[in-house]
């Protein structure tokens, strides 16, 4: 029996009729069972300054029929709140087409891409406020500039539970964590902060033992130390290397975004009608990728139950594939690729980037840094904005540098970088050869709903960018 119904007063075998009686006019749809638990730890300044634990349970019930769907969710598993969300469903649906085009159940793999651990029961809270403590230390001994330390510890296990028509049932076991350090330091009046971190999708022993949280640390200050010695930005059209990694970002939001499924068939993305066209230089291509083991982006299963894939988006500037959930997917008359994801049993799935990434190009940014005469190297990102229908953004460095005459100068602070994510990608010159992924520390937000995601790519040139800033 399902953990799922063992307090409950309907069983496994009820609850797959429920679903079946339900879902037989319709299409598609399933009953998404959800268990997690999550906990935070914060230490500011030498003292525990939050702790948090947090569980759900519950379930989300979704019917689709054509371009329509019926939700409901509960966090009570029994008999009557299931049969009521069943009523309702039926209710809903019942002005629907009369044909209906049953989709398939997803295939089935024996793959997985983590294991299944429960990092908050495998590690005892008081060592992991010892290592907070620990962790403050050890900063602290590092630079006596540093005024302020904040280190942080995030964990979660979700395990769900997808039942589809005909008692089909798909099980999935998510670990989560992150680490995080901040730091601000002071010298001769002047304040900056520098911050990094990692995560991914296993225990915390595998980012914080052995010492390894040494490295996130030392990351954090040497930031910090980069913003004391910046000078103000320039500001205008210029030339801008991006480094490999976590710059990725812009990538995710001002591309990615506009390459996911629903706002291609609603055709409000610029995208929509190009697939097949070369929409950006030759050297780029852009994956989105949900089977790299351990990853934070990274899914067995999405929650639909379909298996995660490999999804190459755009090919030698070509643009081949959308990324789709498979309501989407069936309307668009494509396959789904895995991207159906939801926050919680509270939210009905949606078409979602996974780990989207930038492959290796043939230049090295060493070569990049030579070809510009007086441009930006960009390092790492903080916020941002995006316009998801259009693809415009502004986005604030963390980490950035002059560059003058082929050489990278002086560290700038204020640097925003303003463009078109269409326009950037057709602007993009050079791409290097030194592809990494981000450190493990994405969340994206779409449509009021938050998930895990990662990004990367290798350094690019990137011709033309506005750069804001205060001239100099």
């Amino acid at each position: 029996m399902s953990d799922f119904f063992n307090n409950s007063d309907i069983s496994q075998q009820q609850a797959e009729q429920v679903v079946s009686e339900t879902l037989n006019s319709c299409d598609d749809g399933e009953l998404f069972l959800e268990n997690s638990k999550s906990e935070s730890l914060v230490l500011d300044d030498g003292k525990i300054k939050n702790t948090s634990f947090d569980s759900s349970l519950g379930f989300g019930f979704r019917a689709v029929q054509d371009d329509k769907t019926a939700f409901c969710h509960s966090n009570i598993i029994s008999k009557k709140s299931l049969n009521d969300a069943s009523q309702n469903l039926v209710s809903n649906m019942k002005n629907g087409s009369n044909k209906v085009q049953k989709q398939s159940n997803p295939k089935r793999t024996n793959v997985k891409l983590y294991e299944d651990k429960d990092p908050i029961e495998n590690k005892p809270f008081k060592e992991k406020v010892e290592l907070l403590r620990k962790i403050d230390d050890y900063v602290r001994q590092k630079n006596p500039n540093i005024k302020q330390v904040t280190a942080s510890f995030f964990g979660e296990h979700q395990s769900v539970e997808i039942i589809k028509s005909d008692n089909q049932v798909y099980k999935d076991q998510r670990p989560l964590v992150r680490f995080n350090v901040s730091v601000m330091m002071e010298r001769n009046g002047k304040k900056e902060t520098g911050s990094y971190g990692t995560g991914g999708r296993m225990d915390y022993e595998n980012y914080l033992g052995s010492d390894n949280w040494k490295n996130i640390c030392d990351e954090a200050i040497r930031q910090a130390e980069v913003n004391l010695d910046s000078k103000p930005a320039p500001a205008g059209e210029m030339k801008v290397v991006l480094g490999p990694g976590w710059p990725g970002i812009i990538l995710h939001e001002a591309i990615g975004h506009g390459l996911e499924g629903d706002f291609n068939r609603k055709k409000t993305s610029a995208f929509h009608n190009l697939v097949g066209q070369k929409i950006a230089h030759e050297n780029v291509t852009v994956v989105d990728d949900g089977t790299i083991a351990s990853r934070r982006g990274s899914l067995t299963i999405d929650d639909e139950g379909t298996p995660t894939s490999r999804n190459v988006l755009i090919e030698n500037g070509i643009l081949k594939n959308f990324m789709q959930d498979r309501m989407n997917a069936k309307l668009m008359k494509v396959e789904p690729t895995g991207n159906g994801r939801r926050e919680s049993f509270e939210y009905a799935p949606m078409p979602r980037m996974t780990n989207t990434f930038m492959i290796n190009g043939n230049h090295t940014q060493d070569e990049m840094i030579k070809s510009v005469d007086k441009g930006i190297y960009a390092v790492s990102f903080g916020g941002g904005q995006v316009d998801i229908t259009n693809g415009k953004f502004v986005f604030s460095c963390t980490e950035a540098y002059e560059i003058n005459n082929g050489k990278i100068g002086a560290p700038l602070k204020g640097v925003t970088l303003i463009g078109n994510g269409p326009d950037i990608l057709t602007k993009v010159s050079m791409v290097g050869n030194d592809m990494k992924l981000d450190p493990g520390i994405g969340t994206c937000g779409k449509a009021g709903q938050w998930v895990p995601v990662g990004v990367g790519q290798p350094s690019i040139l990137v011709d033309q960018i506005t750069v804001g800033g205060t001239s100099i």
